[in-house]
């Protein structure tokens, strides 16, 4: 099957977007989202960010004209997607969240100007080449360093003092940037006594048959790092870790985790950079170059834990922990 074939299946209606775009009047913002069009936090993310232009005077279907995609962390739809957002709907400025999309962006556009939402430590990824003067035309709102993964093993072993080893979940192909967590977390493990080890996995499958063979030893914790693979499996690793009696916390700032049971979490705020983007979207928009604006650092973190599933797991919660958590479910 053609690629643009493929598209028209799966709902882009990609053959549409040249049309459309001379039918509507003003400026043309494309938006490559890596959630699914259904993930309730990717709407939330949508809507703020929507509010936010129309705040700024811009209106989409008045003066500007929005596509969104929904990527929903497939590799072949992020591929399939940069190139036609590009190609066919030739916006003013793109949009995109995680470093999987932007680099896909990446590769069919040096020009176009990019504004990216989420993305661990543009500079150390090489993404851009500092955070002050970014240069090109790329310009956005990171996350976290990847130092944060080393925050994710010491709350781990805070919770579950017996732990020895850590495992590592991740997503290679469409979270390239975890390999740099992996790296931070397993400098800290060697700090706190705690064994980290990587357990790549790229299906749901993997996932499942991953945290299976963790049950066969003890003193085992997991950390599920960033990535919209995992968050869009979130239900499926929370109820496998209660399965498996696993403590695990989250790095990811989705709110599925959580949502679905999770025991914790420790993420920058995921709306924050959603409210945020639209003004430098207006700057772009009014002729200021993506290059000449400073990435933004996150603002605000989260430290979510659930008692209830610290009890069901066997876990009195440390007062250390209940005094760092900015929220606690009972």
């Amino acid at each position: 099957m053609r690629r643009r074939e493929f598209l028209t299946l799966l709902g882009g209606a990609a053959a549409g977007w040249p049309l459309a775009a001379r039918a509507q009047q003003g400026k043309r913002v494309g938006v490559l989202m890596a959630a699914a069009g259904t993930d309730p936090t990717g709407q939330s993310q949508t809507a703020i960010f929507m509010q936010g232009l129309r705040k700024l005077g811009w209106i989409d279907g008045q003066n500007l004209h929005i596509e969104v995609r929904w990527a929903a962390a497939e590799p072949t739809l992020i591929q399939a997607y940069s190139a036609d957002l590009v190609e066919l709907f030739k916006p003013e400025v793109l949009v995109c969240a995680t470093t999987a999309n932007l680099a896909a962006l990446q590769r069919v556009t040096s020009s176009i100007p990019i504004v990216f939402l989420q993305i661990a430590d543009p500079v150390e990824q090489g993404l851009v080449p500092n955070l002050t003067h970014p240069g090109g035309n790329v310009t956005g709102f990171a996350s976290n360093e990847f130092s944060v993964a080393g925050k994710w093993v010491s709350l781990l072993k805070q919770m579950a003092p017996s732990i020895a080893r850590a495992a590592f979940l991740f997503t290679p192909e469409t979270a390239p940037q975890s390999g740099l967590y992996l790296r931070a977390a397993e400098a800290a493990g060697q700090s706190l006594g705690v064994e980290v080890t990587a357990v790549p996995a790229h299906s749901t499958a993997e996932i499942e048959a991953a945290l299976a063979r963790l049950a066969l030893d003890s003193n085992v914790g997991l950390i599920v790092s960033t990535g919209t693979f995992l968050s869009l499996r979130a239900k499926l690793i929370v109820e496998s870790a209660a399965r498996y009696r696993l403590p695990a916390i989250c790095g990811g700032s989705d709110e599925a985790f959580m949502a679905a049971g999770g025991l914790m979490q420790y993420s920058p705020d995921p709306l924050e950079p959603y409210r945020l983007a639209p003004f430098y979207i207006d700057r772009i928009l009014k002729g200021a170059k993506a290059g000449d604006l400073p990435v933004q650092l996150p603002t605000k973190f989260r430290f979510i834990v659930n008692r209830k599933t610290a009890s069901a797991l066997g876990i009195e919660v440390p007062l250390s922990i209940l005094l760092a958590a900015d929220e606690v479910i009972e």
